[in-house]
């Protein structure tokens, strides 16, 4: 089962959420600050990072920030706005999904086993690597080259490129790739989808031209290409 580091202050939710993915197998770190959250990231070597958004001193932001200049490690943001800016900043920070509080324990797992499919997709029969201009994407590997060079993609902007990418100039709705890239099949916050095209955009773009890769139809959503 993943290990799991939660960082959240509020005592209560803390051990609730601990306790609840415990019982379900998970191994499960849990810490009060972000300084403690960085701290436990080394020694503890999670394979997903539960963070609050509200944190004390270190907000979970800054500490999404932190992880992100090293680690692609899968981020799920807890916050208890379900409507507020901060979860935008979250996003855009590169957080890969967020729930707001409270949530049941089956939700919280749901979430997690989602976020998780990101980098754990089945290979298919498609060439080893693709090749589209000057990227090179090898979905077996889970790697992206840009002009040779890797390019450092959180678990949801890898998926939502490989699920764009599998076919060119077809046009996606936001709630269809929230669907079918999130499995959000009741979850209609489309500031996922374009958080996430934002940041993949400044990671594969040439910010001197328009978008190339990820093009955006407005009324209808986005598509990939063509090239």
């Amino acid at each position: 089962m993943p290990r799991v580091l939660l960082v959240e202050d509020d005592p209560s939710v803390r051990e609730g959420v601990e306790i609840g993915l415990r019982r379900r197998g998970h191994e499960v770190l849990a810490v009060a600050t972000g300084e403690a959250g960085l701290e436990a990231l080394r020694a503890f070597r999670p394979d997903l990072l539960l963070l609050d958004l509200m944190l004390p001193a270190m907000s979970g932001v800054q500490v999404c920030c932190r992880v992100r200049e090293t680690s692609q490690l899968p981020i799920i943001m807890l916050t208890a706005r379900g409507d507020d800016i901060d979860i935008v900043v979250g996003l855009e920070a590169g957080a890969d999904d967020y729930i707001v509080k409270p949530a049941r324990t089956e939700v919280i797992e749901a979430r997690i086993r989602a976020v998780l499919r990101s980098i754990e997709g089945p290979i298919d029969a498609r060439p080893a690597v693709e090749h589209h201009g000057e990227l090179a994407v090898d979905r077996a590997g889970h790697t992206v080259l840009k002009s040779g060079d890797r390019v450092a993609l959180a678990p949801s902007e890898l998926k939502l490129l490989l699920h764009l990418s599998a076919v060119p100039e077809q046009v996606f709705s936001r709630q269809r790739l929230l669907e079918e890239v999130w499995d959000h099949s009741y979850h209609s916050d489309v500031r996922l989808v374009d958080a996430c095209v934002r940041r993949l955009r400044a990671k594969i773009e040439d910010p001197s031209r328009g978008p190339r890769y990820i093009q955006t139809l407005r009324g209808f959503g986005y598509r990939f290409g063509p090239i």
